[in-house]
């Protein structure tokens, strides 16, 4: 590296987004060497030890940049994750090594992202060595990062039933079947259809666009999209679609 970094100091970042079927993280494939010195490889999210002449917030812009190839998104600082224990034996061994740092721990400052998923995005991801993987199959990662994705997403989950966030990973337009798809992956749960569509017609934020899908095998579902405008100009600015409550 050609800027000093802080060897005790890191962020890491929870990518989301969201392919108009089902949710995905944005993960580094790691290769390491065991003890008994053969290579094996796992999954970490994307992260760095910061520079010494920046700030986290500026840490974090530069790691979405460099695997994504965007600095301007929805970013928010999750949580600051400093057990003494995060990091230790091989695991200390690895981040000394890639690094070329001497240190004896490393506190992070978790951050989560929020992307629309686009061929371009797609492209500069596969560059970098990253790939998007679907929550559902990701079962193990590198250090504490299981943890940190956990509490990402929990945070997402109690965001999603009071501020519009899900439009920040869907198209400008989408159907219907797009947005449940994507609460159902963000909240773990199945959410009745017709519940669904009737809450969210009855919002004055999403509203339709008049086109409906071309060249689908099934019958073309009508595009919405949803009226920022009107959500910014809105002095109460509500916005909660309480679908938890329904499964009680």
């Amino acid at each position: 590296m050609n800027l000093p970094i802080n060897p005790s100091l890191s962020v890491d970042c929870v990518v989301f987004g969201f392919d108009g079927r089902s949710l995905k993280v944005l993960l580094l494939e790691r290769r390491h060497r065991v003890p008994d010195g053969q290579s094996e490889y796992d999954f970490k999210l994307p992260g760095s030890l910061i520079y010494e002449n920046e700030n986290v917030d500026q840490a974090a812009h530069r790691v979405l940049e460099q695997y994504t190839g965007r600095r301007e998104t929805y970013l928010r600082q999750l949580h600051v994750f400093s057990d003494p224990d995060r990091i230790n034996g091989e695991e200390l061994a690895w981040l000394k090594a890639h690094y070329q740092v001497e240190t004896i721990r490393v506190v992070t400052v978790a951050y989560y992202m929020l992307v629309k998923l686009d061929d371009a995005l797609l492209s500069q991801v596969r560059i970098h060595g990253a790939r998007w993987i679907e929550l559902e199959e990701i079962h193990q990662l590198a250090m504490d990062h299981k943890q940190i994705l956990a509490y990402a997403l929990e945070t997402l989950s109690k965001q999603l039933m009071a501020e519009p966030i899900a439009f920040e990973l869907l198209p400008r337009k989408f159907t219907l079947r797009q947005l449940q798809d994507l609460y159902e992956g963000i909240l773990g749960i199945e959410i009745d259809n017709r519940n669904f569509r009737k809450k969210v017609l009855s919002s004055d934020y999403i509203v339709p666009t008049g086109e409906r899908e071309k060249q689908v095998a099934h019958k073309p579902a009508l595009y919405y999209t949803f009226n920022w405008q009107k959500f910014r100009k809105d002095t109460r600015q509500k916005f909660r679609l309480n679908f938890i409550n329904w499964q009680l």
